[in-house]
């Protein structure tokens, strides 16, 4: 993919929001300054070398920082400190790199700070505040027939990462995403989606949980990803594992009203809640992780299996269907992302 192609599918599709934002009330225009992204960047693991791929959406530049790791998940932006913490999958540990503002093009790093190797199989993890949460699929009691998984907690003090508790859950486990306090969880191997409520707060210790809420949403076969921001959920759809051209997401908005609707237990109905975005054009076959930015009304996706693995990006997807990608770069076995912008 070209530079001057990552630039202008996401520069075109901010441009048209700030737009409309202007457009929409001539009348106080001259009390309203026009904002202007600062800083645009997408962060992307994989588990085919375990760098770090950062796509600077302004600029068009792209670059590998280069890691320990041979396979990695979950990744997070710190922007008050400018580091990125990293789910390593070959050394079962999160590492945490420092001044990436200031690395030069395609830099080999090396972590700053590491966890203890206290994890099996991480996938995703969420951060809220000091407290770093890491989803781990590994079978805990041995028996495949029983769905299980494991929610790392660690907690960031006094420049160490320690692992605070671990929580078992009834449900094997894959995307994270906070949303306030409380913790959404992909349910893997199913349609479902699970939030625990007040998460930090009320798992303090080692325990076995059960979720506070398991809701089922339809289309969807078996669901991997998710992204939250401003009121939208999106959620991936991998289909069959095995097939590298079934993929989708789903784009839910206004989501806190409608997941909230809908009873423990219940099923979110496709009509009226929910647009599904598939089709051989839209390059998806196992999209396992999203980042949804909604100032520019962009879904970003991780897709481990189309071509060998892509990142793409979906301007405007509002409407649904088989949507060509605004972007679409090639990362071998693309496994999780992190969007962050800065404006003023």
């Amino acid at each position: 993919m070209s530079k001057n192609f990552l630039k202008f599918g996401y520069v075109v599709a901010l441009s048209s929001i700030l737009m409309v934002s202007c457009d929409s009330d001539d009348d106080d225009v001259n009390d309203m300054e026009e904002p202007a992204t600062e800083s645009a960047k997408l962060f992307a693991s994989n588990n085919s070398d375990g760098n770090v791929t950062v796509y600077d959406m302004v600029s068009g530049e792209v670059s590998t920082l280069t890691t320990a790791s041979t396979a990695a998940e979950g990744i997070y932006y710190y922007d008050d400190t400018d580091e990125i913490i990293q789910a390593s999958r070959s050394s079962n540990q999160l590492n945490v790199f420092a001044d990436i503002s200031s690395l030069v093009l395609n830099a080999t790093i090396s972590a700053t700070v590491s966890s203890s190797a206290d994890l099996e199989s991480p996938r995703d993890i969420a951060v809220k505040d000091d407290i770093i949460v890491v989803a781990d699929n590994a079978d805990v009691d041995g028996n495949e027939d029983t769905a299980d998984g494991r929610l790392f907690i660690y907690t960031r003090s006094n420049g160490e990462i320690s692992l605070r508790n671990v929580v078992t859950t009834e449900f094997a486990l894959w995307g994270i995403e906070f949303v306030g306090d409380d913790l959404y969880a992909v349910v893997d191997k199913t349609n479902e989606l699970a939030v625990f409520t007040s998460f930090t707060a009320s798992n303090t210790a080692d325990a076995t949980v059960s979720a506070s809420k398991r809701v089922a949403i339809e289309g969807i076969i078996r669901t991997h990803g998710l992204a939250y921001d401003n009121g939208t959920m999106i959620l991936t759809d991998v289909g069959d594992a095995a097939s590298d051209s079934d993929g989708a997401f789903h784009i839910v908005a206004d989501f806190d009203s409608k997941f909230n609707s809908v009873a423990d237990g219940g099923t979110m109905a496709m009509a009226n809640n929910q647009v599904r975005v598939a089709g051989s054009g839209t390059f998806l076959g196992n999209p396992v992780s999203a980042e949804y930015d909604a100032v520019s009304n962009t879904v970003f996706i991780a897709e481990a299996a189309n071509g060998g693995g892509r990142v793409l990006t979906y301007a405007n997807a509002d409407a649904g269907g088989e949507i060509v990608p605004s972007t679409n770069s090639t990362l071998s076995k693309a496994s999780s992302l992190y969007f962050y912008s800065a404006a003023q």
